[in-house]
């Protein structure tokens, strides 16, 4: 999601001072991905192959660095920059690999399939939320982040449904821990459920939270997957315009459910409901990755210039993967309590249940 104009640094001499402040965590990340790197390089000697890829061994490491020391101010601008603005990068560059066929080939069943399985995950998931006595508003912001982007979803639903700072933060922090889990895991499914490469990147596209995850979580299975997997998120991606719009409709039902703490509770720290910005529902990363799909169809990227925007592209997710470990408190998970915990992980099943009868619905190969 593009940040709030406010937040942006002005275009002037602190623009220098902003700069230098991300280098520190940057470097970090670069460290934990140059190591990732080096240990696939060292599986392959010994193995064969890489049984974990650079992708999962920087999420692993910078998860266990994160459980052992917690980067202060000095490192967390970098970080998050490498996994925002450098994973951004990494996604509009992908969309050189994608063509008009592999996009034609996905069919218009799918296309409807995957509008189907958000809104219907959304429904499910926000039942289970109230089921296990969730408040209404966080069990929107759980059934949103699942069903279609992690924390791009809840942020943009929050101001929305006037969701309060613990809600959020509860809700994030699941995002980042599970994101982390699916993309370690779903690799395994290929052999237990007997699924094809397609089936694999469909799957993957309609479970993982975030795009630069689907590539992590697909790149043991190859390109093709990738290539399926990240159209496939993309389209999910696209649904949470009509989502928020819904919601904005809502809001004041929303606003005036008696379930939640009084106001004096909160100490105003549920904000008023806010209308999103076009700009918002649909990031500009993806319009980047559909224009250079598009440059790619009409043949005006040079075939020598695939294999290197790949490499980068590769090489920008690997770095961002590090510094979304590196973010990632599995402590924070303990914090939020058995009913979120519950809800988030059975909503994140159903979504995979619904995801694999759609995969046999409409006979994806």
């Amino acid at each position: 999601m593009t940040l709030p104009s406010q937040t942006r640094t002005p275009l002037n001499s602190s623009s220098t001072g902003g700069a230098l402040r991300i280098w520190p965590g940057v470097l970090l990340c670069v460290g934990v991905s140059t190591f990732a790197l080096g240990i696939e390089h060292v599986e392959a000697g010994f193995f064969g192959r890489a049984w974990l890829e650079a992708l999962v061994m920087a999420i692993l490491i910078g998860t266990v660095i994160r459980s052992l020391w917690t980067p202060d101010s000095r490192w967390r601008p970098g970080i998050s920059f490498s996994t925002k603005t450098l994973l951004e990068i990494a996604v509009v560059l992908l969309g050189a690999s994608l063509s008009a066929a592999t996009i034609a080939a996905a069919g218009a069943a799918l296309l409807v399939g995957i509008a189907a399985v958000v809104f219907v995950a959304i429904g499910l998931s926000y039942a289970i939320g109230r089921l296990l006595g969730l408040p209404q508003r966080m069990a929107i912001l759980v059934a949103c982040g699942n069903s279609i982007c992690g924390n791009s979803a809840i942020a943009a639903v929050a101001p929305v449904i006037g969701a309060d700072g613990d809600d959020v933060a509860a809700s994030i922090a699941f995002t980042a821990v599970l994101g982390v889990i699916v993309v370690l895991c779903l690799p395994l499914l290929i052999p237990a459920l007997g699924l094809s490469i397609h089936q694999f990147g469909v799957l993957s596209g309609l479970t993982v939270y975030a795009v630069p995850q689907v590539i992590a979580a697909t790149a043991p299975a190859g390109a093709a997957a990738i290539q399926v997997g990240t159209l496939v998120k993309l389209v999910r991606v696209l649904m949470l315009g009509p989502v928020v719009l819904i919601l904005s409709m809502l809001s004041g039902r929303l606003r005036e459910e008696t379930d939640e703490p009084a106001p004096h509770v909160t100490a105003g720290n549920r904000p008023a409901p806010k209308r999103i910005a076009v700009h918002h529902l649909v990031p500009w990363f993806i319009v980047g990755f559909l224009v250079m799909a598009a440059l790619r169809s009409a043949g005006l990227i040079p075939a020598g210039f695939l294999t290197p925007l790949a490499t980068v592209a590769n090489l920008l997710t690997i770095v961002s993967m590090a510094a979304l470990g590196l973010g990632v408190d599995i402590r924070s998970v303990a914090k939020a309590g058995p009913r979120v915990t519950g809800a988030v992980v059975l909503s994140l099943l159903a979504l995979a249940a619904i995801s694999l009868g759609l995969i046999h619905l409409i006979g994806v190969a």
